[in-house]
């Protein structure tokens, strides 16, 4: 069964008639993540983040989350079982278990990592709070790209978008590697949500600090915010490109960090906003 999506009757217009209708929508529902920490005589529950999400890749969800929010930074810290995760999240509700030796920042996980980019001060400053937490080497690099492999980008997501084809109302993010071959794609309602999951599937095969694969593309199938700007930082992706337009906040962040974003890339056209050496034209 897809827990993903639902049907729904409908009144449907079309060609002056009104009719009864089945249609397929996307399921949204609440997300608790949790955090178990401390030692065995001091074992503390955290509530770290409730979002609002489409039901399915949870376990990647809570953790992209955690590690792009900078609580977690290593697979290490983590006691994982997959399949009692598998099993235990029919609340809506998931803890992840730190192992006993792990400390966690308290001032991380009130979410206060990063402050609103609603002036040009607090904007400098959720930038330089990112900048705590990593660093521009993850994207120090100079391998390029064709701008043929940019422009089927959207094609090749499309094609991947299994809820969104029954739907049209989801998020997807995707990575690809130079050559344009698809290496994994996640979806969710809420784009940011698609970004963690993505990140998080990394995360939990991850063996090393080099989580995404070097030399990869992230593409987002709506605009770039600030907020998937930084996961992507903090994942150390170099090239992000989105369907929709990026925010100044996001163009800011690229910039820092070194980052080729990509905005517009939708009919055979595209806007560069930053460090456009990466792409061959």
């Amino acid at each position: 069964m897809n827990h993903s999506i639902t049907e729904v009757q409908i009144d449907k217009y079309k060609d002056d008639l009104l009719f009864k209708a089945d249609d397929i929508l996307a399921v949204e529902e609440p997300l608790e993540i949790k955090l178990v920490h401390g030692n065995a005589n001091n074992k503390q529950t955290t509530n770290v983040s409730i979002t609002m999400r489409t039901p399915g890749n949870d376990l990647e969800l809570a953790v992209g989350f955690l590690f792009t929010e900078g609580i977690i930074n290593d697979i290490k810290q983590l006691n994982i079982n997959p399949d009692f995760y598998s099993h235990q999240n029919s609340s809506n509700s998931i803890n992840i278990f730190c192992k006993e030796d792990v400390l966690i920042d308290h001032k991380l996980l009130q979410r206060n990592f990063y402050t609103t980019s609603a002036c040009g001060v607090c904007g400098k400053a959720s930038i330089d709070a990112i900048y705590t937490l990593t660093d521009d080497s993850k994207t120090n690099n100079n391998f390029s790209v064709s701008k043929d492999i940019i422009i089927q980008l959207p094609d090749l997501l499309n094609q991947q978008q299994d809820i969104f084809k029954h739907t049209g109302g989801i998020h997807a993010a995707a990575l690809f590697n130079k050559e344009g071959v698809l290496l994994e794609s996640r979806e969710d309602v809420g784009r940011h949500n698609a970004l963690d999951k993505l990140i998080g599937a990394y995360f939990l095969k991850s063996t090393d600090e080099q989580m995404i694969p070097n030399e990869s593309i992230l593409l987002l199938s709506g605009r770039a915010s600030f907020e998937l700007l930084q996961k992507s930082a903090m994942a150390g992706i170099s090239i992000i490109c989105a369907v929709g337009a990026p925010s100044s906040l996001a163009v800011e962040t690229a910039k820092r960090f070194g980052i080729t974003l990509i905005g517009f890339l939708r009919n055979n056209r595209f806007n560069i906003y930053s460090n456009p050496q990466r792409i061959q034209l």
